[in-house]
């Protein structure tokens, strides 16, 4: 069996394929630098354009400022809106956990859990007073483990929570040991007995 190569019509089709792609090759070229030649009506307007412009005529440009040819004007109205401080009743109050509002939503899905923030007919344009006696909170890294109790007046949560050491109240301040239920005396407690148990090299 004879190769493809030796068919006397092979060559031809070969030859054939060979002129087409460089007559195409060709068409494209001159196709291009016709385009680029700028015989075509298009390139004349940018052309005229150029012309048209003239660029001696050079304005003197004034960099000085000129702050007092500005006239000055006198607002009658402050800009900033004063808010009036809220009712004393709404000292623990916020906006998408208010308890209250929750409650009205659906138990499905734990939904009434979520952050349902009032619309706004329902919201408040006052400031939320401070609780009463509110003191400056502890300067950081103090503040990481202490509160007021003045700033925060409720004690129930370290009844709740007493068994996981998460806070304890100490005459009028919060204190918040760390550790939770992993650590009920504190990270700091179980380091220690670490280093008793384990050889220090």
């Amino acid at each position: 069996m004879g190769s493809k190569y030796h068919l006397p019509g092979y060559r031809t089709r070969g030859t054939l394929s060979i002129l087409i792609v460089i007559g195409l090759c060709c068409f494209f070229y001159l196709l291009g630098a016709w385009q680029k030649s700028g015989f075509r009506k298009g390139d004349g307007i940018p052309l005229e354009i150029t012309r048209q412009t003239d660029c001696n005529n050079v304005t003197i440009l004034d960099f000085e400022a000129h702050h007092n040819d500005l006239e000055i004007i006198e607002h009658d109205e402050p800009r900033a809106k004063v808010f009036k401080p809220c009712d004393i009743q709404y000292t623990d109050y916020t906006p998408c956990q208010e308890q209250d509002r929750a409650m009205k939503f659906p138990r499905e899905n734990m939904i009434y859990r979520e952050r349902h923030c009032p619309p706004e007919e329902e919201k408040l344009h006052c400031l939320i007073p401070a609780p009463k006696g509110y003191v400056t909170p502890f300067p950081w890294p103090k503040s990481r483990d202490y509160v007021h109790y003045a700033n925060v007046p409720y004690k129930h949560l370290t009844v709740e929570k007493a068994v996981q050491n998460w806070v304890q109240f100490q005459g009028d301040v919060f204190k918040f040991p760390g550790g939770g239920t992993m650590f009920p005396q504190g990270a700091d407690y179980n380091i220690d007995e670490f280093e008793g148990i384990v050889l220090i090299i």
